[in-house]
């Protein structure tokens, strides 16, 4: 039976899955809650199990979270009912813990101070090593999200105000966290002094500022002077000037996730200073360059891989043409399907434009190769629509480790390039020929030989992770609870 609060697995996207976004707005005198809505529409491709959105007036925080994508979490009415100047956002699909309500955020909880509540993109590597010491104090935990953690370290962390609380917490946090902190009258954006998730600030054409996983969202609010937050820094987001302190000194090598350019953000955002798209059309280009294919037309695994086929297809001379349509909600659904249905797997999620590749030799280029489960039956549609052959060619190297910093990608015993060759994986996918772009084209296409966490490629880790913990680490059994 499919669990209620879960988006059904059968049909499973190949791509590393989305960690979260983030948002955060103050803007006086505005709907911030119907702001955060449209917000959160914009960042919806980071997280589809759970949003939340809570909103503080000056004297208290309200909340509203609950499975499924922002559309049906939130009615006009809810919205309505959130009140205030301040308001904060999640969309969550789950990295640590699984995907229960009870690991939906935003993490709202009382404290000495007043109320508190936290959105949270990213995995802290020592989590485990914190909750236990928690546990041994006394402290209860209502979820097995490494966001309670950080939420409850804040609650309780020493300091005269709460900048002061973030800085010492942040002093014992180890991992990938970019966080927007609401208190009743306060807003805070923090990001870990490795830069590993994406945070950006901008500033309201009405006043204030808001801040989010990416520059698209604020864009699509309307924001201006749009900086990204630095490494270690926090900032506290006013009606006038920002007030940046930095808490942390940056770390001596940062740590920016690849994938943002390769797969995760949209393609209308900038990462690090540079565009997405055009990024990914470098990496198309670069891929052209180290594995040409004789070939009729360069096809996209729709969406993210379209810049990179269009990049292909321009530095080749090879015609760039559509091979897919995608149904873009047919791998959010909640229903089960039927037997004769589920056997169709990928057919439901993509159709093939038959006069685009018939008796045609298709390089079809995606981003990533994670664990196998879509690539050979895309390859089997595109022969039964009659093409002659396939050149596969992918625009990141082999993902042979998982990530531990806020990114599902599976675990070893997973991972297709982490269990076998490349002839294997050819094989397996039934290309009639398989390449990956190299590290080093892919760094040339990024611009940027330092400052990225290529660990999935190479298992070099910005630091010490324990290559044993599962996203569900936290949960156990019932009756062996700590």
């Amino acid at each position: 039976m499919v669990d209620s609060t879960t988006p059904i697995d059968w049909l499973v996207d190949e791509h590393p899955q989305e960690e979260c976004g983030v948002l955060g707005i103050y803007a006086p005198k505005e709907d911030v809650a119907r702001m955060a809505f449209f917000g959160l529409y914009a960042l919806q491709h980071r997280g589809q199990e759970a949003a939340g959105i809570a909103v503080a007036d000056g004297r208290g925080i309200h909340m509203h979270k609950d499975s499924g994508l922002v559309s049906q979490v939130f009615s006009p009415e809810r919205i309505a009912s959130l009140k205030g100047d301040f308001a904060l956002g999640h969309v969550r699909y789950s990295t640590t813990g699984s995907s229960a309500l009870s690991n939906a955020q935003p993490f709202l909880i009382e404290t000495q101070y007043g109320p508190i509540a936290v959105a949270h993109n990213g995995n802290l590597v020592n989590a485990a090593e914190l909750r236990a010491g928690m546990l041994r104090n006394g402290m209860g935990f209502s979820s097995s999200s490494d966001s309670e953690v950080i939420t409850m370290m804040l609650a309780g962390a020493p300091g005269a105000n709460w900048f002061e609380r973030i800085k010492n917490a942040m002093q014992r946090w180890q991992g990938a966290y970019s966080l927007v902190v609401l208190t009743r009258d306060q807003l805070f954006a923090v990001r870990d002094p490795w830069g590993i998730r994406p945070l950006t600030v901008g500033m309201l054409p009405t006043g204030g500022h808001a801040v989010a996983s990416e520059s698209g969202a604020l864009r699509s609010l309307g924001c201006q002077a749009i900086r990204e937050v630095r490494p270690g820094e926090v900032i506290m987001l006013t009606n006038t000037a920002l007030s940046v302190a930095q808490a942390l000194p940056p770390a001596a090598q940062t740590a920016l996730c690849t994938f943002e350019h390769i797969y995760f953000s949209r393609p209308d955002s900038f990462w690090d200073g540079r565009s997405v798209h055009q990024v990914r059309q470098r990496l198309g280009q670069q891929l052209a360059e180290e594995a040409p294919a004789v070939a009729d037309v360069v096809v996209p695994v729709p969406d993210s891989s379209i810049p990179a086929a269009i990049g292909y297809a321009a530095r080749s001379g090879i015609p760039y043409n559509d091979g897919f349509i995608k149904n873009r909600y047919i791998g959010r659904t909640f229903i089960e399907p039927t037997d004769s249905l589920r056997k169709m797997g990928v057919m439901l999620k993509y159709n093939v434009i038959f006069e685009n590749v018939l008796d045609r030799r298709v390089v079809l280029i995606d981003d990533s190769i994670v664990r196998g489960n879509t690539t050979g039956p895309l390859v089997r549609l595109l022969r039964e629509a009659g093409a002659r052959e396939v050149h596969l060619r992918i625009t990141c190297p082999p993902i042979r480790h998982p990530c531990f910093m806020g990114v599902d990608m599976g675990t070893y015993d997973e991972l297709m390039a982490h269990r076998h060759t490349l002839e294997e994986i050819r094989q397996i996918s039934g290309a009639d020929s398989l390449a990956y772009l190299s590290l080093k084209g892919m760094k040339k296409a990024i611009g940027r030989e330092e400052g990225y966490c290529d660990a999935c490629f190479t298992g070099v880790y910005p630091f010490e992770v324990n290559a044993h913990t599962a996203k569900t680490g936290f949960e156990q059994p019932a009756g062996e609870q700590a």
